[in-house]
């Protein structure tokens, strides 16, 4: 089983620092106090959509079918993941007309729609 260094404390949820860093071939061993990278301190469900979103390029649509998630849940997961990274989240002015259109072609249901529609 693979175990990860957690990025955040399971006790209080604070932030983690790796204090210790051994090599299994040379047996060499460095202290210190390091920082883990960006994508360390994601949960594993946000590790796993970020993965599935890698695999599927980006493509909503197929991360709606894969994860059996709606638009508005695939967006709220990438919003998630963009926070947890340290990046600002701005929410898009909601734009009807395109809310509409995926409506109209199929691509939303109407709940979907309806949950855009009213923020």
């Amino acid at each position: 089983m693979k175990r990860e260094v957690p990025g955040n404390c399971p006790i209080c949820g604070g932030e983690t620092k790796v204090t210790e860093i051994h090599c299994r071939k040379c047996e060499t061993t460095i202290k210190g106090e390091f920082d883990l990278c960006k994508f360390c301190r994601l949960t594993e469900q946000q590790k796993y959509f970020v993965e599935v979103f890698i695999k599927n390029r980006g493509n909503i649509k197929e991360i709606e079918k894969e994860l059996g998630i709606s638009y508005p849940t695939v967006r709220n997961k990438l919003d998630e993941v963009i926070f947890a990274l340290g990046h600002k989240v701005e929410k898009p002015a909601v734009n009807q007309k395109e809310i509409l259109e995926k409506l109209s072609r199929g691509e939303i249901s109407k709940e979907e729609a309806l949950k855009l529609l009213n923020g």
